[in-house]
């Protein structure tokens, strides 16, 4: 036998025992002869370059990063299933369905939660003329959509739902995955587009956890987020350390046509090495269909995976065609879509957390009590405003449920269950509660008029100081690299930086010999302390020296972490005032403030009468007068004259890099740019994220707002433009394509 003969051997076996171990859970081999069979292909294939072959079983491990995802049409447009929503009962209804025809005429109605349900089936029963028809009923998997095509039985390409005509293509990805075949058996159809959702069990995604906790990386919140971010990892050696798993549900174009039934697709699954679920119901009837979906309701926790749902489709795939569908959703299908799931528990006290800009956020510290396929023992309770509109008590039993399945929240209070104490006790005030206190510095707090949260107005408050650091440090701020939550909270509890701007103090020793907080296992074992070392103590230099050089204007006002001043804010203000003591001492922020809060800018600016000095600066609306408030309060406060006189004393004035207050009357050289003058707005999915056109267009004069108006020149859209487009269309505004973007640059 030639090695050639003996590669594509080696490949049929091993693509005949992965199906056997993923798909049939019934290996015929162990796992250290699977190895010793796939190490002889990948030294064959060593020896015989040209034998290259992107579905061998030795591509699983992943490839060399991607330069980005490319766009690949699907042959079928793969549409989304219209959402039908279980029935919330209202405080008048009775929780349950009604038992008998008593029920009927009781003072409290019955609550039928699948009303929504039965008004679908009405319909399609109408739309098939009254004939009868089998339906499918199976979990609807909470995950990420992907198709597949397969080409003469070999996988072509994967991409993902996209805007359902077209997706990206993460075919590279998609191969890392084990219980996906490479290869179909030869009864496969010779051309088969297949869809199916990517997810991760629960164990698996436990164990993820566990790893990223004890590596000191962050935890993923979901297995949903998490499985989306893994599909969309450039590197798919990344992709192959991911334990993803996909269980197919449907096709798009199929040649030659096999199947007559969703039955025939679904029995045809696992024989070509595909994953289909094994929870299928076939209801002939709408009082099955109640049956079926309730019975799913009630076991989908016992899954191994997350579900949020039945999905419900005509079996009758000849059926299919004559039911058609909308412009977003066939009329054979539904996905019927659960409440979250609710549990009772007591709130044991109330924790208070104090955040960035100081303001504190009232936490439930509850009993743990099993929600949705995880132990919750916390939820938010948002501020002091919702604590008293839901007239949530220390001590009081409370229904808890997880919002979109992730997040716990207190939905109301059992007050039938209130004991006589917490009655009286009266109802929660957060300020009594803190003896009007920040309880991380126990300095005074406040809540400012017209809002809702209590704040801490210490500058030099610790719980601020770590979250004010990770601010200043942020991407998207001074960019500071190596500058973690770990690390600022170390230099904030030995003393070292006591706000952001101490961080220029630091030496490199002091740096380097820091010692961060040992990685947690999941089963609660510590690794010894780890300490930061030369090297990134000597990066994190560098990054502050640029900081301190390099960052212009805009960057330094965002790393503030000023209430209300966001990215396109800080840019506003780097365009209207030359350097930071400018913008201390400005004219131009108390007129702002002047203005009502309703007041926008354009509006401002046809009321010169009123506010002429605002007139020449043709301000954009992302500065209004909150924000312009929220400086002047900064700056004449004592904490703002602190970080002033901080600054001074460090020898810092950071400059605008875009200082231009009056556009009408730009300098001969700005007026040469290409895009002088213009507005432009950005929408839709680009190949490159916003921030790069925004900068681009910056760079050539022009200028990016967030909302169509008549005074906008241009509307830059991408895929998936929405709102914005429809606005701009209306408005005849014109419309640009990245090409003609590029052409008017030129």
């Amino acid at each position: 036998m030639t090695d050639v003969d003996r590669i594509a051997e080696l490949r049929n076996a091993l693509h005949r025992h992965n199906r056997l171990y993923y798909q049939e859970a019934e290996p015929e081999i162990s796992d250290a002869e699977y190895d010793q069979l796939l190490n002889e292909l990948r030294d064959l294939e060593e020896r015989h370059p040209d034998q290259q072959d992107p579905n061998s079983p030795t591509q699983r491990v992943g490839g060399a990063p991607l330069e980005g995802f490319t766009q690949i049409s699907h042959l079928v447009p793969m549409l989304s299933i219209e959402d039908v929503h279980e029935v919330k009962p209202t405080a008048e209804e009775s929780p349950s369905p009604p038992t008998d025809q008593d029920d009927l005429f009781s003072p409290k109605p019955a609550h039928n939660p699948y009303a929504n349900l039965v008004t679908w089936h009405t319909r399609l029963v109408k739309n098939l003329d009254g004939r009868p028809t089998t339906l499918t009923v199976e979990p609807k998997i909470d995950g990420v959509a992907v198709s597949l095509l397969y080409r003469d039985r070999q996988l072509v390409y994967a991409a993902t739902r996209g805007d359902g005509a077209t997706g990206d293509d993460i075919t590279a990805n998609v191969r890392t995955i084990e219980s996906i075949p490479l290869v179909l058996p030869e009864d496969a159809p010779k051309l088969l587009e297949i869809r199916g959702e990517v997810f991760m069990n629960d164990d698996d995604f436990a164990e993820l956890n566990k790893q990223r906790d004890e590596a000191g990386e962050p935890a993923f919140v979901n297995s949903r987020n998490a499985t989306a971010g893994t599909l969309k990892q450039l590197d798919p050696r990344l992709v192959a350390k991911r334990p993803l798993d996909c269980i197919f549900h449907s096709f798009g174009r199929v040649e030659p046509t096999v199947f007559a039934t969703m039955d025939d697709f679904h029995e045809a699954l696992p024989r070509w090495g595909f994953k289909a679920s094994k929870w299928l119901r076939h209801p002939a009837s709408l009082e099955a269909l109640l049956e079926c979906v309730a019975e799913l309701n009630e076991h989908r926790h016992e899954f191994r995976y997350a579900t949020d749902g039945a999905v419900i489709k005509v079996n009758d795939i000849t059926l299919h065609e004559g039911l058609g569908s909308t412009s977003r959703f066939p009329r054979w299908a539904c996905a019927f879509k659960f409440l979250p799931e609710q549990k009772e528990t007591v709130l044991k006290t109330i924790t208070i957390q104090v955040g960035r800009t100081g303001v504190l956020t009232p936490v439930a510290e509850l009993e743990p009590v099993f929600v949705s396929r995880t132990t919750v023992s916390r939820a938010t309770l948002h501020n002091e405003e919702e604590i008293l509109r839901k007239d949530i008590r220390i001590g009081d039993t409370v229904l808890i449920e997880k919002a979109g399945e992730i997040i716990p929240s207190v939905v109301k209070v059992i007050t039938d269950k209130r004991p006589e104490a917490v009655n009286q006790a009266g109802p929660f005030s957060l300020p009594d509660f803190l003896n009007h206190r920040c309880p991380s510095c126990h300095g005074p707090i406040e809540k400012p008029e017209g809002f809702v949260a209590w704040r801490c107005v210490n500058f030099e408050c610790p719980a601020q100081a770590v979250t004010r650091m990770t601010h200043f440090s942020g991407r998207k701020a001074l960019d500071i690299d190596g500058l973690g939550e770990a690390v600022a909270t170390k230099l904030v509890e030995k003393g070292l930086a006591a706000s952001p701007l101490d961080l220029f103090d630091l030496s490199l020793d002091q740096l380097a010999n820091l010692l961060l907080d040992p990685a947690k296992s999941g089963s609660g074992k510590q690794s010894k302390e780890r300490r930061f070392g030369e090297k990134r103590a000597q990066t994190l230099l560098d990054t502050l020296r640029r900081a301190r050089e390099e960052m212009p204007l805009h960057r330094w006002i965002f790393a503030m972490g000023i209430p209300h001043i966001g990215e396109s804010t800080a840019k506003e203000l780097s365009r209207l005032h030359e350097t930071l003591a400018q913008l201390a001492s400005s004219s131009i922020l108390p007129a702002l403030a002047d203005l009502p809060n309703y007041e926008a800018l354009s509006i401002s600016k046809r009321k010169k009468e009123n506010h002429p000095e605002l007139a020449p600066f043709a301000i954009d609306d992302s500065l209004g007068p909150v924000a312009a408030q929220e400086l002047v309060t900064f700056f004449s406060s004592e904490a703002g004259r602190n970080v002033l006189a901080r600054l001074d004393d460090l020898g810092f004035n950071p400059q605008s890099d875009n200082y231009a207050p009056h556009p009408t009357t730009s300098s001969e050289a700005e007026s040469d740019l290409p895009l002088a003058g213009k507005t432009f707005v950005i929408t839709g999915t680009l190949s490159q994220p916003r921030d790069h056109f925004k900068a681009l267009i910056e760079q050539h004069g022009g200028k990016v707002t967030g909302s169509v108006s008549k005074s906008t020149d241009y509307l830059l859209a991408g895929e998936k433009a929405g709102s914005k487009l429809a606005k701009a269309e209306k408005l005849q505004v014109q419309i640009l394509s990245e090409d003609a973007l590029t052409d008017l640059l030129a």
